[in-house]
């Protein structure tokens, strides 16, 4: 078991990185989080040293691609830091990005605090506390050289792989209404055309959301009104490089794009 010191030093090696924009094989054995619990000790870490503050949260594998893409059996959290994001229609770095993928995304920012409790939350209940619904755009990536190798444990240490976020503007649409299982998002990169599938994220964006704020009540943390989630990718992760333009159109819920440079 990694005692304090350790889950600092562990911390302090992917943050390095993470400024540098270089790679680790994997965390050295000392230091090397062997439990989900000792990943999320170690990711609080990386949020007390970051240079920004805490914008949100992602959710990683929500979908079998996603699974597969990162060698994990189910989905992972990680922190989205206010110093990662993009402005919608703005420009992301593709330095240091080994990962090289886009994922058009369901996000929502909370209304209302979800804290602490015994009982897991229902979809009802967490639906309750949302205020808004956003398109997305995740650009995620790895400290890990070779993330598909690294295991669940050292992933969810290394943020669940978050590395740079587009938000979209607020859905003017009735979405609660909506049926998000069958909406299908349509992607342009490259001159063609992807078209994603809201079932692909946990079978429901909205089941996504459910298990993220459960997956912080379990880790006794609160999900704060504010806080924007992104579900997972709706569309296997889609291969991008620098002078890409990459458009995710949600039809009635809103378009987001962002160029790589």
């Amino acid at each position: 078991m990694l005692d304090k010191d350790q889950i600092a030093a562990a911390s302090r090696v992917l943050v390095q990185h993470w400024h540098a924009g270089t790679k680790l094989d994997a965390l050295a054995a000392n230091l090397r989080p062997q439990s989900r619990a000792e990943g999320y000790a170690v990711q609080a870490g990386l949020e007390a040293q970051s240079l920004g503050r805490l914008f949100g949260w992602k959710i990683a594998a929500t979908s079998e691609a996603g699974q597969k893409h990162i060698n994990v059996a189910g989905p992972l959290a990680g922190r989205i830091m206010s110093d990662t994001m993009i402005a919608d229609g703005g420009t992301a770095s593709m330095k240091g990005n080994e990962m090289r993928v886009g994922e058009p995304e369901f996000a929502f920012r909370m209304g209302g605090d979800l804290g602490p409790r015994a009982a897991p939350y229902s979809v009802d209940e967490v639906l309750a506390a949302v205020e808004s619904l956003h398109p997305a755009i995740e650009i995620p990536d790895s400290r890990f050289a070779d993330f598909v190798s690294a295991g669940e444990a050292q992933l969810i240490a290394d943020n669940a792989c978050a590395h740079l976020f587009v938000l979209g503007a607020a859905s003017s649409a009735n979405w609660r209404a909506m049926d998000l299982v069958e909406e299908r998002p349509q992607i342009t990169l490259r001159g063609e055309r992807y078209v994603g599938h809201g079932k692909n994220v946990l079978g429901d964006p909205r089941v996504a959301l459910a298990w993220l704020a459960n997956e912080l009540r379990g880790l006794g943390i609160t999900l704060r009104a504010g806080e924007v989630v992104t579900t997972g990718t709706c569309h296997p992760p889609l291969p991008i490089q620098a002078g890409d333009h990459f458009a995710a159109d949600f039809g009635v819920l809103g378009k987001v794009s962002v160029r790589f440079a």
